[in-house]
């Protein structure tokens, strides 16, 4: 991709820090993006699409907008480079998905994996919010909005960008060629599992290390994850497949051959889960202390995430008005123009 000429838009729902997890899955991603793109890239806080399922709470949504951002500043990203901004505070993003929405039948929202599987989760049954059925539509009209053709994404949200590229092939069929298909970049670190081994790493299971967690925080985590219930003592054999603590360890321990050796003597017996704990906790606070530091320093400086986000939005509008006029030319609805 180095060299390439291609819009990227990506983002994350604020409800609230972001985790490992989200590092491995996104912002590692975005952070390689910078490097490698040279043409225009979007970073979204998508507080439109986290109030699909916390219309109650807004004030959790609301406090979360900069912890976001400032998750994703401290890890290194660069709003010289990527464009931040609120999805909220861009009202042609809105007004776009009402167009969309008229490509779109209700039947095929419902049949959307990712859709289905997310309500399933949240219990929604057929009481599911219309606003959160409808969010793939309001996710292409993020997406298009910035005429954008690559997005970062967890292989379960490859249903929605399939999606996306249908309102493009539709839109661009009645109206006119106006938008690019929409290429995933789909990150190849797996998925992180949640400190309990039961399902990936979530804010909502509360079995997440957070980027914000402090030394103490993460040693705590680390110490409950879940290893072979079997191996009760150190003489024990284990196993190291389904082990969380080695899961982590493939990931984030830098000394492949020493953690191999360790896999070994585990399954033969004579090694124990604290030592393994022990190691993976020092391991995580080494790879979290630089964020930390960068996390303390931004949040020090009082207005200047909101300063960097209230840039960023304004030059976000920009862009989205030349396409909406665009669109409403191409749809013969540009009356005063």
């Amino acid at each position: 991709m180095k060299g390439s000429e291609e819009t990227v838009l990506t983002g994350d729902r604020p409800t609230g820090r972001l985790h490992l997890g989200h590092f491995l899955g996104s912002i590692e991603n975005r952070l390689k993006l910078e490097k490698s793109v040279s043409g225009k890239l979007f970073y979204m806080v998508a507080d439109v699409q986290a109030l699909t399922d916390n219309a109650a709470d807004p004030g959790k949504v609301r406090d979360a907008v900069r912890e976001v951002a400032l998750d994703n500043l401290a890890c290194g990203m660069d709003p010289k480079k990527t464009t931040m901004f609120i999805q909220s505070q861009v009202q042609e993003i809105a007004e776009l998905t009402i167009f969309f929405l008229n490509l779109v039948t209700v039947s095929r929202l419902k049949q959307n994996p990712t859709v289905k599987t997310e309500i399933a989760q949240k219990g929604f049954g057929e009481n599911v919010p219309a606003g959160f059925l409808m969010y793939p539509v309001s996710q292409a009209a993020d997406i298009l909005a910035f005429k954008a053709n690559r997005v970062p994404v967890g292989d379960d949200q490859l249903p929605v960008l399939e999606q996306t590229n249908e309102i493009v092939d539709s839109f661009n069929r009645l109206y006119g060629k106006t938008f690019e298909r929409i290429k995933p970049v789909v990150s190849k670190n797996p998925r992180l599992v949640g400190i309990d081994g039961k399902g990936k790493m979530s804010k909502s299971l509360n079995n997440a290390i957070y980027l914000a967690d402090d030394e103490d925080d993460v040693e705590e985590k680390v110490m409950k994850m879940y290893t072979d219930p079997k191996h009760v003592h150190a003489s024990d054999p284990g196993k190291v497949e389904g082990n969380v603590v080695f899961t982590y360890l493939d990931v984030f321990d830098p000394n492949k051959k020493e953690l191999e050796a360790l896999k070994r003597q585990y399954k033969k017996g004579g090694l124990g889960d604290v030592v393994l704990k022990k190691r993976l906790a020092a391991i995580l606070n080494e790879f979290l202390d630089p964020i930390r530091e960068r996390r303390r320093e931004l949040a020090g400086e009082q207005h200047l995430v909101m300063d960097i986000l209230e840039e960023g939005t304004r030059k976000a509008r920009q862009t989205a008005r030349e396409v909406l006029r665009e669109v409403k030319t191409k749809m013969k609805i540009n009356y005063f123009q």
